[in-house]
């Protein structure tokens, strides 16, 4: 069984609320699934790059597992790119191919990051826009920009569920590295609180912070930069395996990760407690 069909199989037969918030480049529904309710309210993505569709497995173990207050996941954000990296080109359209082959000069799309438009959907949001360090701007398989911010079906719709759910931090999921990133310019006042929360994701997971320099138009530079909440990009697993990552890699992921999105939205708690600066006003 393929991601999507893994994924659409599980929205079926959930339990818990799931919606279709939007479709992608080639017609494909977009599911985010709910736990909970109450704050936080946490909104975490995976997969929007195709080659890291693993994650999406990720997902529903966080879902089974739950945390304090509401959680939304996105399990799989790009699922014509996961599909192109795991299927093949077989899974795109037949009027689509022969410009897809020609775009990544192989019929090997095992290592294709971008979305069925060979667009990069996390370099398509209007944080900085096209001033990162290694955008281009003609379609390829990983770091296009797109024709302008939001250009693409799953990043336009992933902004609109964000700005519906009005979350009070985001978790986007990558692979490879073990790293987090946690900031993008925002103010002093924030940083503290910002800091507070990327550590325990650190704690939980063994992961080290870190800052992604000459990294911009990203779903977490958008939502720290425009939405003004706290949002993190975690890049599971080892660096030392290889893309794509598959069943045999998952177990490291599921170990480090399983935890990770509990102990954060426990420590938005605390912090909301202390009156810390764990929260935000609703609607700022």
């Amino acid at each position: 069984m393929d991601i999507y069909r893994e994924i659409e199989s599980f929205c079926g037969r959930a339990e818990t609320e799931s919606r279709i918030f939007g479709k992608s480049a080639f017609g494909r529904n977009l599911y985010a699934l709910k736990r909970g309710e109450g704050r936080p309210v946490c909104l975490a993505q995976y997969a929007i790059h195709g080659r890291e569709y693993v994650t999406a497995k990720l997902a529903l173990a966080h879902l089974r597992l739950g945390t304090a207050g509401t959680l939304w996941v996105v399990p799989l954000a790009n699922p014509d790119g996961a599909l192109l990296s795991e299927c093949g080109l077989l899974s795109a359209p037949a009027e689509r191919r022969a410009e897809l082959l020609r775009i990544n000069g192989s019929d090997d799309f095992s290592l294709w990051k971008a979305n069925g438009r060979a667009v990069d959907l996390n370099v398509n949001f209007p944080a900085d826009w096209g001033r990162g360090a290694r955008n281009v701007r003609a379609p390829a398989s990983e770091n296009y920009i797109g024709p302008t911010p939001l250009s693409e079906p799953e990043s336009r719709a992933l902004k609109e569920l964000t700005e519906a759910l009005r979350p009070d931090f985001t978790v986007s999921y990558h692979t490879k590295g073990e790293e987090i990133y946690w900031h993008y310019h925002q103010p002093l006042s924030a940083c503290a609180r910002d800091k507070r929360l990327a550590q325990a994701l650190s704690d939980s997971t063994g992961y080290p912070l870190c800052r992604a320099a000459g990294s911009t138009g990203g779903y977490k530079d958008w939502c720290i930069a425009r939405l003004h909440i706290p949002a993190f990009t975690v890049e599971a697993g080892k660096d030392g395996f290889s893309h794509p990552l598959g069943e045999r890699e998952y177990a490291d992921v599921e170990r480090h990760n399983l935890y990770a999105l509990r102990a954060l939205a426990e420590e938005w708690l605390a912090a909301e407690r202390e009156g810390g600066g764990g929260t935000r006003e609703r609607g700022s």
